[in-house]
């Protein structure tokens, strides 16, 4: 007969170990989940802090910028032009009556904690049917604002229902139309017509003239510590923030350091020649100065992505030798760096990453001086 006496200790050992097992585990995954807690106060205090930053744009520029300084401060005011007039949200301005939703959904994303996440809900586009060719964030904001009656009120429910890093502000909520002339006296409307035109253009201007922007907007810029313009179509996405009135005004008597962050390439029609001064005297033209820091891309692209982009009418946006030293007479601030990114779709963008850090060091180094 087989002696069974050693079962009952044996159980007793295993349900003793099994327990402590249990207990161990219950006990790492806590202090897993405290250090976690540990690090994402350290992490949110430490974006608490960090400077107030006010960007002004609009398009693919803004919201990859803020991409990157989302990872340094939650102080984040962005400001989106709202003369939009193509694709989904130029056909919602038209039927609906509304302001382009699409600039504004691009930066709330941007801003989102987990925008890769939002980026496939919100940027999906539909394909079939009336709603072919629009983007569901935008349809989101339209409904916001059909809900609350008003788009400043629609873009602030979404800043909060997403809990982004900031807040993204509509520069005016009045419905308005960027126009330019040229040499010749000729005349053009909309963003579509100016950006075909822009080297042309000796005067841009807004339509209505006397758009006001949100008290919102002129009190994050008095309040910035540092303010960004750029990166961005230089026609349609930077400039239509300068003329609304007060904008410009409040920039030059903000006591922050004003950065312009210059394109990397040129965009066909819209800025064909445009070196890095010719972008930064239009924006001298309608902000009333220059900007005391402008930071410019030093890397070459690859050649067989630049032949690519000279076959569109695209080229490189240099700053050559004797525009540097005018710019330095002016006492304009160039700061050059690697910061160029190469996607893996092949497109020239801002290494958001990169450029964040030298805005970033430009606020501290403001701040050490009492500025």
């Amino acid at each position: 007969m087989v002696n069974m006496e050693w079962l009952t200790p044996f159980a007793i050992g295993i349900l003793i170990g099994g327990f402590a097992v249990m207990l161990w585990m219950r006990r790492s995954i806590r202090n897993r989940r405290g250090l976690a807690e540990i690090m994402s106060s350290a992490i949110g205090f430490r974006l608490a802090a960090g400077p107030r930053v006010v960007a002004l744009g609009g398009g693919t520029g803004l919201s990859t910028l803020l991409k990157g300084l989302k990872a340094y401060t939650r102080n984040i005011t962005a400001i989106v032009t709202v003369t939009d007039e193509g694709g989904s949200s130029g056909r919602l301005r038209t039927e609906w009556g509304v302001l382009p939703p699409g600039d504004v959904r691009n930066c709330i994303i941007a801003l989102a904690e987990n925008d890769s996440a939002l980026n496939r809900i919100l940027s999906f586009r539909f394909n079939k049917g009336e709603l072919a060719g629009h983007s569901l964030g935008n349809l989101v904001l339209l409904a916001a604002t059909e809900l609350a009656g008003d788009f400043r009120l629609a873009v602030e429910e979404m800043n909060k229902l997403l809990a982004i890093r900031g807040r993204v502000l509509p520069v005016t909520t009045e419905a308005v139309t960027i126009a330019g002339v040229d040499a010749k006296g000729n005349r053009y409307r909309g963003e579509l017509d100016v950006a075909r035109h822009g080297r042309e253009l000796t005067e841009v201007h807004l339509e209505p003239s006397d758009a006001r922007p949100l008290q919102e907007v002129v009190e994050s810029i008095r309040e910035a510590e540092v303010i960004v313009l750029g990166p961005g179509s230089l026609f349609t996405s930077i400039l239509p923030n300068l003329l609304v009135q007060g904008v410009a005004e409040a920039i030059r008597r903000a006591e922050a350091p004003k950065i312009y962050v210059a394109n990397v390439m040129t965009q066909p029609g819209e800025t064909d020649g445009f070196s890095v001064y010719d972008h930064v005297r239009w924006i001298k033209e309608v902000l009333g100065q220059y900007p005391d820091i402008v930071m410019v891309n030093e890397t070459e692209a690859p050649k067989e992505i630049l032949q690519r982009y000279r076959e569109t009418g695209s080229e490189p946006v240099i700053l050559r030798e004797r525009e540097e030293i005018r710019l330095a007479k002016a006492k304009v601030q160039v700061i050059r760096g690697d910061f160029l990114e190469i996607t893996p779709e092949g497109l020239v963008r801002h290494q958001t990453q990169r450029v964040s850090e030298a805005i970033m060091k430009v606020a501290r180094e403001a701040k050490d001086l009492g500025r």
